[in-house]
């Protein structure tokens, strides 16, 4: 009997592994098309700032080819953070749903960061989860370069 449990948990556990796929994709983000930022009044360098915008795969290990996102942050003196919705179409045409969070400096010289969750999909998309973290570097131009790692399974 122990032999018996000790085999499926073996299996449970590397199955689960085997399972879990790699995520590792690069992604070039225009400027944002759309940006809304309100001053919150009760502190200077203190705004709330509301954006839409797109970004292309320049690289992908799991087939992502495009997204578009909407985030909401929050811009304080010297930081930011930031949440947001991204939505990416993958090489077969179907959706991942992604949720993010993240913080960095306002001067755009210094590296941003974010951890993310998979929260659906369409297609055979439509029960994967996931989750991981990107590194970004920003641009003068309003553009980005970002590069996620994490896992995911269908």
């Amino acid at each position: 009997m122990r032999k018996r449990l000790f085999v499926a948990f073996c299996l449970l556990v590397f199955g689960s592994a085997a399972m879990a796929e790699k995520v590792d994709t690069k992604w070039h983000c225009v400027a944002p098309k759309a940006t809304h930022k309100l001053d919150v009044g009760d502190e200077p360098d203190h705004s709330y700032v509301i954006a839409q915008g797109i970004c292309m795969a320049t690289a992908s290990r799991s087939g992502e080819k495009s997204g578009a996102y909407t985030e909401f942050q929050e811009l304080r003196k010297e930081s930011f953070t930031n949440h947001g919705r991204f939505d990416t179409t993958m090489d077969n045409g179907h959706m991942g749903y992604y949720s993010y969070e993240g913080s960095g400096a306002t001067d755009i010289t210094k590296p941003a960061t974010n951890t993310w969750k998979i929260v659906g999909g369409t297609g055979k998309h439509k029960s994967m989860k996931g989750s991981g973290s990107c590194s970004g570097t920003r641009h003068e131009d309003g553009t980005s370069d970002w590069a996620c790692t994490g896992t995911y399974s269908v």
